[in-house]
């Protein structure tokens, strides 16, 4: 066993570090009122980059069901954005994979029904896989998807597969990333599609993280971050391959990931070519990009509180919009608090009343914003700027600005 543990894909000894974010608590875990004047947990958020199969991963220290609780309080259905981003995919992979009556659509990590809504609303059969009971009732209570709780892997998919649920199309976003056994993860999907389905995997493309200096992307919850050229060789040892690659917008800048058993006949796509040939180019496959990745850390830190500092020195008053994982990293690591933010606000009523974890921001609901009149709004899901300058441009009515730190902090 290597110092920082071994590779959760291959095993090879960990010692190349990525990142070191210091020590946060868990960043889904916001507080209560009773909770907030208590202790909290922190722990190291310190990430390695596997030189063997290039697998970028956190150094152990949570499992995953002190993560993925029955709390759990990220909703996808509060983002407008992601819902268009949803449909879209819908519509799309039902005329390329002529999806009807007769298919199976399973989504892996389907929240509260959020993507399945639209197969079931033009008649394709759905299943929903989701760990955590708080979204998944919502799921069947809301949108009628139906929704079994549990986390996947290869015994689940087989027991899924015996009882009829055999997938001709598999989706699984932003989920990837969360599975602390991958092996057995992307072995479950082998296992539950048909000869000729297709899984599709979407995750935030490590080679955009690094470009565009997206540290906040980092935390607890997401135990690995991915390349096309991790994703494929952990795809490969586990009976599948990929055939087709789509880049997309979506958190900063994400990677679509078209996948099918190893035997199936799908033809690999030009598009694939083009993005085995970028991260090449980039140099994914060699040690120097990950270890100067820390230096491009520091730096963004360092620039977003000598501007918030700036503004806070000429009496100007801050709170931040949003209370995603990122913006937990984001705020925790670069120290800033109460003395720098007056509050937080979010749409989401199962974030609303309740404290973040760390920094112990209030949240409220957005139209705490125009009650007070603050001469900056940090936006915290940089991701969503625009969805969130549409929502809040009556900001402009004092004189108020937005502020986004990622990929270099700046006032819009």
């Amino acid at each position: 066993m290597s110092e920082f543990g071994n590779c959760r894909h291959c095993a090879a000894p960990l010692t190349l570090e990525f990142a070191d974010l210091g020590a946060t608590p868990v960043s889904n875990d916001y507080l209560d009122d009773s909770q907030v004047k208590g202790g909290e947990t922190f722990y190291p958020l310190r990430a390695f980059v596997c030189q063997t199969c290039r697998l970028v991963q956190l150094q152990d220290f949570v499992a995953s069901e002190d993560m993925f609780r029955d709390d759990y309080a990220y909703f996808s259905s509060f983002s407008n954005t992601w819902l268009a981003h949803a449909e879209d995919y819908a519509t799309r992979m039902t005329d390329r994979f002529n999806l009807g009556a007769d298919a199976k659509v399973v989504e892996i990590a389907s929240n509260d029904g959020y993507l399945l809504q639209y197969f079931k609303g033009v008649g394709i059969p759905v299943l929903g896989i989701e760990p955590c009971k708080s979204v998944a009732d919502a799921a069947i209570t809301d949108k009628d998807v139906p929704t079994e709780v549990l986390f996947f892997g290869v015994e689940t998919a087989k027991r899924l597969a015996a009882e009829g649920h055999s997938a001709d199309l598999m989706p699984a976003n932003n989920v990837l990333a969360h599975v602390p056994d991958i092996n057995d993860f992307v072995g479950g999907f082998r296992e539950l599609l048909k000869l000729e389905g297709v899984a599709t995997f979407e995750f935030p493309h490590l080679l955009q993280q690094i470009t565009h200096n997206q540290f906040d992307t980092i935390y607890h919850e997401h135990f690995s971050y991915l390349s096309l050229l991790a994703v494929e060789r952990i795809l490969k040892v586990n009976g599948m391959r990929v055939f087709d690659t789509e880049n997309l917008t979506t958190h900063g800048g994400s990677l679509r990931v078209f996948a099918c058993r190893a035997d199936a006949s799908y033809a690999e796509t030009e598009a694939l070519a083009a993005t085995r040939a970028a991260e090449a180019d980039f140099g994914l496959d060699d040690d120097k990009v990950y270890s100067d990745f820390a230096d491009q850390v520091r730096q963004t830190k360092h620039s977003l509180l000598s501007l918030l500092m700036d503004l806070k020195g000429k009496g100007k008053r801050i709170v931040g919009y949003g209370a995603p994982a990122k913006g937990n990293t984001l705020l925790n690591f670069c120290g800033i608090g109460r003395d720098i933010l007056d509050f937080t606000v979010d749409r989401s009523p199962h974030k609303q009343d309740r404290y973040l974890p760390g920094t112990r921001l209030p949240i409220h609901a957005p139209e705490a914003i125009f009650e007070a009149k603050p001469d900056y709004v940090l936006i915290l899901p940089w991701n969503l700027k625009d969805e969130i300058k549409d929502q809040m441009a009556g900001i402009s009515d004092w004189g108020g600005q937005f502020v986004v730190p990622i990929p270099e902090a700046k006032v819009l």
